[in-house]
């Protein structure tokens, strides 16, 4: 059995998600939030040296890192939603799986502390946001050019995307004048399994 260590709005909802979608069975571990300072509690801490979340205990094995999880979680359903056959879009599948975290999620967490800065955060934030448009833009003629991230179908790469296409929609206006990343969003939430593991996983304030 899967335990999922949870905290409350953040990208462990997409663990949540993909267990959904790839029908493995899971138990949550729910934590929540400092509510002053918004970071995850020290408990975390008792599960993974670096106290993040998520955190998955399969029958003792510890993962942290959701890219890494969700390579895991997809290995272990027999390649259910892994990298599509032809080679152009196992290659997209690649580089939307480390895209996600590795270049769209930084500039919006940069974004997200600057708004926490008084004063001279709000000039800070006008501009830093044309580096985040241009990661959006490129996100935008990506899905004109095609349904999904990898291609024609469903992969665990439009998981891994939407917790930073979720999180710009409220920080960055994602959707402003991108219709392609608003019908995609529309999409995945309406996935049974996502619905699924909303309800599974509480407090989810991107959905």
């Amino acid at each position: 059995m899967i335990t999922v260590h949870h905290l409350e709005n953040s990208r462990s909802q997409r663990v949540l998600w993909l267990l959904e979608e790839l029908g493995l069975p899971y138990t949550i571990k729910r934590y929540e939030r400092n509510k002053a300072t918004m970071l995850a509690p020290p408990e975390l801490l008792q599960v993974h040296p670096l106290g993040k979340s998520p955190v998955i205990d399969d029958d003792g094995l510890v993962l942290a890192e959701t890219g890494a999880i969700v390579e895991y979680l997809v290995e272990k359903a027999d390649g259910r939603l892994g990298a599509p056959a032809h080679r152009d879009d196992a290659l997209r599948y690649r580089h939307f799986l480390h895209y996600a975290e590795g270049s769209l999620m930084p500039p919006l967490l940069v974004k997200l502390v600057l708004s926490r800065v008084p004063l001279l955060g709000k000039v800070a934030q006008k501009k830093f946001q044309p580096m985040i448009d241009v990661h959006l833009d490129y996100v935008e003629a990506e899905l004109a050019a095609r349904p999904w991230f990898a291609g024609k179908d469903f992969t665990a790469a439009d998981v891994m995307m939407s917790f930073p296409l979720e999180a710009a929609v409220s920080r960055a206006d994602a959707t402003e004048g991108r219709p392609h990343i608003a019908a995609w969003l529309q999409k995945i939430h309406a996935r049974p399994a996502y619905q699924a593991a909303l309800k599974a996983g509480g407090a989810y304030a991107y959905a």
